[in-house]
């Protein structure tokens, strides 16, 4: 892996960010991939595949998966990539490859890269699903409509006798029926419905059968000298039926910002029965992330049911540090599940113009933002020049293009044909959800599934063994129903 961003690379005009180009020509000592240069020398000639693994693949992708996110500014033809890389953009921050590659190795490199482009219609293809019944690598799966009638419906939680609840982000709580009808709920927190901010995760308390008990994520809001301030809070209600009682903010992250997003907001509660939950770094990434003295934001934290703080929690004895933190250095996580057999919690967040992550947390550990990062920023520019470093965690895996995680959830039971021990992500971004294949703790395949569904929100795994997934815009539940 390239480690240190470098030069602003432009291949047929298409901005981006370099990880430090890798020297020189690969050579090779087969006499019929040689040609004779002016000075009547031999010059070996590496294949297309090799030089672009050289020269590009640290910047787009080994699968130029980058290119996804790039504006061809000079010309998306042959002529116009081979122009680019033999005399490079000097005003654009590109050097000339023309002395490191020959002109057959050049257009060479322009066929390989036209052709390779090929692969980011998976991303970019807007074809709309025509049937609720999908093919997968491993079986035809029907999308079964549970609920409509939602905005966004942020989070789902079950409930006994077939029914769920489910937050909508502009604030409204409901209660799905087994009928499939919607219920509202009374008794929600006010919440800031803008930017991302609104009505966001519902989880039950482990004991919910015999205390009623429940958990809401949202955007609490204040007013203070005429600007309005917002930031992450954690309620605790008792559900009756259809209201909520007995309300309680157990947390409530501090600053409050007047930026709108990166609220993060996922909770899970774990085998040790503590609460665990995220908190964006509400867009202030140079201050949040890696400060934990006086600053819950880019944290995970983790709480009793009450709100109190446990005794083993990692910054309980450093002076000045928030009792609360779990882990730091995060930027947006809006996946948060628990691994069924480990027990650890697993999250997956945004990073910026690529570098999404998975990530497991670990007490104490410091996972690098904005120090390292495999994004750039949205204008191309890079964040950091740094993809690790000493004393900060690497993610588990990172995607690039970004797909826009939200929603975790590991497959459990036997109703999904080879899916056991996956781990499924909801697609803002590209409208699908991501089956990735684990081995152990790294990820060795992926397939995408339900291409432009919509925004995919939120994705459980349920008590009767269904996968649900929320969608956006309209709002609807869906569950995922095998059907061989």
């Amino acid at each position: 892996m390239f480690k240190n961003l470098g030069v602003l690379l432009f291949i047929g005009g298409i901005t981006t960010v370099g990880f430090g180009f890798g020297g020189t020509c690969v050579t090779s000592g087969k006499k019929d991939r040689s040609e004779k240069t002016g000075n009547d020398k031999t010059v070996f000639l590496a294949d297309p595949e090799t030089n672009y693994r050289n020269y590009c693949a640290s910047c787009h992708g080994e699968k130029m998966d980058m290119f996804v996110d790039r504006n061809w500014k000079f010309g998306n033809k042959k002529e116009d990539l081979f122009k680019s890389v033999k005399f490079g953009r000097e005003n654009e921050g590109m050097p000339a490859f023309g002395e490191s590659l020959t002109d057959k190795e050049i257009n060479a490199l322009a066929d390989y890269i036209l052709d390779g482009i090929k692969n980011v219609d998976k991303y970019t293809s807007n074809n709309t699903p025509v049937s609720d019944v999908f093919k997968t690598e491993e079986m035809d799966i029907k999308l079964e409509l549970v609920a409509e009638g939602m905005d966004i419906p942020w989070g789902i939680a079950f409930l006994p006798a077939n029914e769920m609840l489910v937050t909508d982000r502009n604030g409204k709580f409901y209660k799905v029926k087994s009928d499939k009808s919607l219920q509202s709920i009374s008794g929600v927190p006010e919440v800031l419905s803008k930017g991302q901010g609104g009505l966001m995760d519902v989880v039950l308390d482990p004991d919910f059968a015999k205390n009623k008990l429940i958990y809401l994520s949202y955007s609490k809001v204040k007013n203070e000298g005429g600007t309005v301030l917002a930031t992450t809070a954690i309620m605790r209600a008792k559900l009756d039926g259809d209201k909520l009682s007995d309300q309680k903010d157990i947390f409530v992250a501090k600053p409050y910002s007047r930026t709108q997003h990166h609220y993060g907001s996922r909770m899970q509660f774990g085998k040790d029965g503590y609460l665990y939950f995220s908190v964006g770094e509400r867009g202030n990434e140079k201050v949040n992330p890696q400060e934990i003295k006086g600053n819950d934001l880019g944290k995970v934290h983790r709480i009793k049911s009450d709100g109190s703080i446990p005794a083993d929690n990692p910054f309980v004895k450093t002076a000045g540090a928030e009792a609360s933190i779990y882990a730091y250095g995060h930027r947006n996580p809006q996946g948060m599940t628990i691994h069924p057999i480990t027990g650890k919690i697993w999250t997956n967040e945004h990073g910026p113009r690529g570098g999404d992550e998975i990530n497991i947390e670990e007490a104490g550990k410091n996972y690098g933002w904005p120090v390292i990062t495999y994004g750039i920023n949205y204008n191309g520019k890079p964040i950091s020049n740094l993809t690790t470093k000493p004393g900060m965690v690497q993610p588990v895996h990172y995607w690039i293009p970004s797909i826009g995680p939200s929603g975790l959830a590991f497959v459990k039971g036997n109703k999904y044909k080879n899916w056991e021990g996956n781990l499924l992500s909801g697609s803002l971004r590209f409208k699908f959800l991501q089956r990735s294949v684990l081995k152990g703790n790294k990820v060795v395949k992926e397939e995408i599934l339900f291409k432009n569904i919509g925004r995919v929100r939120d994705v459980r795994m349920a008590p009767d063994g269904f996968i649900y997934i929320a969608v956006e815009s309209p709002g609807r539940i869906y569950k995922l129903v095998p059907l061989n």
